[in-house]
């Protein structure tokens, strides 16, 4: 199949020819046809795999078969995470180049004000998370009386942030008479409870990577906590990583490797949700382009980062659940290209380990490192309120000893 079985708009076809894609990924020719038709489709496939393009070819497609002068809202996507709006905004806007379409990206962490005048202006194509969305429409800047179709992305991460309230207060204000795409990386019973209340007859279109890509190589490194910093830093110096992601549980560990990392002279950024837009922008591009060797990130964040070339994975905090450690890995060894993931584990990490072996039937590799003492002691941290009552009674000392001399 060719994208030209599509039978898409000539325009739509040279935008796909510019952008370099060749042969249909199985999301999108699996979902492409389906939702030409008008059909409600249930989508299950990976972050990578191509379903971007799967859900905006048929929309633009229904689009242009249709056009209105005004520019009114007829397409809205939802996402978990800004850079997932700004990423899907991104193909949506190179894919419609060649057209009138107006594209808008919906989202927190900056100033209302453009956004505003987006969506006042019209667009015909709304990419929105849900919060920021709802604060558009309290403000009347956004109305869905012309809305034909709805597409929920990475569903299972919006339910899992706890955006499942926003869904359904902006699914009251849609039109009941719409098409409605979900797409999951997981079809876990949540999400299809939810796409049951969303979708009718939906065409269920299932590409889910149950393993994890044989280009992948992985390898466990046991380490104790306090000397995860050491081996990471260690790994970064003796392994040929070019580009690496490395994930960690929260975002206060997240900046800790960063600035550790920092202090060892490896360029290193990080990203998660309390770093400002401009912020998290601008570590994305310095990521892309070479400029910071190393990305740091939480899972949330991470979520919808879509990087070429990304040649290691490093875990250095374990996922809390195997599928969360699949997707992590995913993001390297992309197309097929070798890729390699690392994963620090401590003691307690590894009943997680086996279960991770058991899901993809396999014994993964453990190394150690040469030149780390793995029996060093941790250091003992000062205890806060021991320093207060030192310093409160050098403090109490020095003015009897000045009372003294007076």
């Amino acid at each position: 199949m060719s994208f030209g079985s599509f039978r898409l708009d000539p325009r739509l076809e040279k935008s796909v020819a510019a952008l370099g894609f060749d042969q249909p990924t199985p999301i999108q020719s699996a979902t492409i046809p389906a939702a030409l038709t008008g059909q409600d489709i249930l989508g299950s496939a990976e972050t990578g795999t191509g379903k971007t393009a799967a859900y905006l070819l048929p929309l633009l497609q229904r689009l242009l078969a249709a056009p209105e002068r005004d520019h009114a809202l007829r397409a809205l996507i939802l996402v978990p995470t800004r850079e997932l709006a700004l990423q899907v905004a991104e193909q949506a806007e190179a894919l419609s180049a060649r057209t009138d379409l107006r594209v808008a990206a919906i989202f927190g962490g900056v100033p209302m004000g453009a956004q505003t005048t987006a969506l006042r202006r019209g667009a015909d194509i709304v990419i929105a998370t849900p919060g920021r969305l709802l604060d558009h429409a309290a403000r009347k800047n956004v109305a869905f009386v012309s809305l034909r179709a709805l597409v929920l992305d990475e569903a299972d991460r919006m339910l899992d942030v706890g955006f499942l309230p926003d869904i359904r207060r902006i699914i009251a204000l849609l039109p009941r008479e719409r098409q409605t795409m979900l797409f999951s990386a997981t079809l876990v019973p949540e999400v299809v409870t939810l796409a049951a209340q969303v979708t009718r007859n939906p065409a269920r279109i299932q590409v889910e990577q149950t393993a994890t890509p044989e280009a992948i190589a992985q390898t466990l490194f046991p380490v104790p906590e306090h000397l995860k910093s050491q081996v990471l830093q260690q790994l970064l110096r003796e392994e040929e990583m070019d580009s690496v992601l490395i994930f960690a549980r929260t975002k206060h560990r997240a900046d800790r490797v960063a600035r550790q990392l920092q202090r060892a002279n490896i360029r290193a950024t990080v990203i998660h949700g309390d770093r400002s837009q401009s912020q998290r922008i601008a570590a994305l591009e310095d990521f892309r382009r070479g400029k910071s060797r190393v990305l740091v990130a939480t899972d949330i964040a991470a979520r919808g980062i879509d990087v070429e070339g990304i040649s290691h994975v490093v875990n250095y905090d374990a996922p809390m659940h195997v599928e969360d450690y699949v997707h992590r890995i995913g993001r390297t060894g992309r197309m097929q290209a070798a890729g390699r993931a690392y994963t620090l584990v401590t003691p307690t990490d590894e009943t997680l380990v086996r279960r991770i072996e058991i899901v993809l039937q396999q014994k993964i590799e453990r190394r150690r490192l040469e030149g780390i003492d793995y029996r060093a002691p941790a250091l003992v941290q000062p205890n806060a309120d021991a320093i207060r009552r030192y310093v409160e009674a050098h403090r109490q000392a020095r003015h009897k000893m000045a009372a003294a001399r007076a």
